[in-house]
């Protein structure tokens, strides 16, 4: 039987550990923003050593270009992010704790201009800035994985490894990609759509990547990313509904100078 001052410290911890989210909605956060940086970290390092990595010049410098401006108005207190580009097929991308962005090749087979990729990168950073990989871990912790997710952070390739790599954001060779909750990627597409119209790009895009990626899906292809970030019609009519603000806040933006031109 647990002592009644465990019991109470419990407690006590896990409601010390609530926040609350961009939308304002209480959020359990248990674990330090350094804990998962270092996950995050360690997580984009397995997977450069696992999965092929892009090296024309060219295409890395277009997603970085668009990359840039969004993690400048991001209010990430990291200054050096790293992003790579893998060679790989699945029309995938992610971001992670620690400052880390991976964008797969097969996603510019979808998202054709870079407003649209703007799109998917800045869905990816809002869930890292959102805190909502800290969300699913301390959410697993209290649960029940208790110190074996500790544990994990140097055995990836353990089923708590993969568990916990899942729960960050990474899947493919990494591991099974656990799906956001619906609440979090609600909140991903309109913090996202926010971060894009302050970096100057044009909000409207996000309907047409979420249209083109419905329509390839559609046609009978797997899209890696919607596997686990479901595109449907709510989606789409909650970026409309908030279309108005976002593009006033890219006006604004466009008149202090903010106004990406990426190409590929």
């Amino acid at each position: 039987m647990l002592k009644p001052f465990i019991i109470i410290n419990t407690i006590v911890l896990l409601l010390m550990s609530c926040v609350m989210s961009p939308s304002g909605r209480s959020q359990l956060m248990l674990m330090p923003d350094s804990q998962l940086d270092e996950m995050g970290i360690q997580a984009f390092d397995n997977l450069k050593q696992e999965t092929a990595i892009e090296k024309d010049s060219r295409l890395n410098n277009y997603v970085s270009c668009i990359t840039k401006p969004i993690i400048q108005v991001s209010g990430s207190p990291i200054k050096n992010w790293e992003v790579v580009v893998f060679r790989d097929q699945a029309a995938n991308a992610f971001a992670l704790p620690g400052g880390k962005v991976g964008v797969y090749t097969g996603m510019l087979e979808v998202a054709k201009n870079q407003h649209q990729l703007a799109t998917v990168i800045g869905h990816e950073i809002a869930h890292v800035t959102s805190h909502h990989g800290n969300e699913r871990v301390s959410q697993e912790f209290a649960i029940q994985q208790g110190m074996a997710l500790i544990q994990a952070i140097g055995n990836p390739q353990t089923q708590n490894g993969q568990l916990l790599m899942g729960l960050l954001g990474v899947g493919l060779q990494v591991g099974v990609l656990l799906p956001y909750s619906r609440v979090q990627e609600s909140e991903a597409d309109l913090v996202g759509l926010k971060l894009i119209a302050e970096a100057g790009f044009d909000p409207r895009e996000s309907v047409s990547l979420w249209q083109n990626m419905s329509n390839v899906s559609g046609k009978g292809e797997t899209i890696e990313f919607l596997s686990t970030h479901p595109s449907n019609t709510t989606r789409i009519r909650d970026l409309s509904n908030t279309m108005g603000s976002a593009l006033t806040v890219q006006r604004q933006a466009q008149a202090t100078g903010k106004r990406p031109q990426c190409n590929y």
